[in-house]
């Protein structure tokens, strides 16, 4: 069983300010286990003041639906497939979580082979703003957002794929 380490983490939250201060956009970074407790989390000097709570349940949201399903990674998709599907389902689920289930950009699962061992989330931009300084966090950490090995069967991946048109993403493919 992998786990995430400490010092990863570090890497991480170092490269997504890296990112954000060229962006000139302060936020907060959360990264939790597979199981979607928290192992580090930092605030920029200037960030809203409630960014690392969007931040940790950005992460928790992506850890606790990526485990339950392949058709979520990340958190465009999640918020794409409850739009189309049950918007009010989404919202008792963030109820009955005490406010941990949050979907936007700049989240994803963290993977290490084809175990998931964590998930991240950034907040504090617009989406898609979250969503660069993850990617750009994440491939400087050599971070997987996607098993090794992945097993997803073709119908789920084009379904994915249907659900990023929709939302208009055409960078994301399975």
């Amino acid at each position: 069983m992998s786990k995430l380490k400490i010092a990863e983490c570090r890497v991480f939250i170092q490269s997504v300010c890296e990112k954000a201060i060229e962006m000139h956009v302060p936020v907060a970074i959360a990264v939790v286990n597979a199981e979607g407790h928290l192992l580090a989390m930092e605030r920029m000097d200037d960030a809203g003041f409630i960014t690392p709570d969007i931040a940790h349940s950005k992460a928790f949201t992506v850890a606790a639906f990526r485990s339950m399903s392949p058709r979520f990674p990340d958190g465009l998709t999640i918020q794409q497939w409850f739009k189309e599907r049950n918007p009010q389902m989404l919202i008792n689920a963030s109820i009955f979580t005490g406010g941990k289930v949050v979907v936007s950009g700049g989240c994803a699962p963290i993977f290490k082979g084809d175990e998931m061992v964590g998930a991240y989330g950034v907040s504090g931009g617009t989406s898609d703003q979250d969503e660069i300084m993850a990617i750009f966090a994440r491939e400087k950490t050599g971070w997987a957002h996607r098993p090794q090995n992945d097993s997803t069967p073709l119908e789920v991946k084009q379904h994915i794929e249907d659900l990023y048109k929709k939302a208009g993403i055409s960078s994301d493919k399975l």
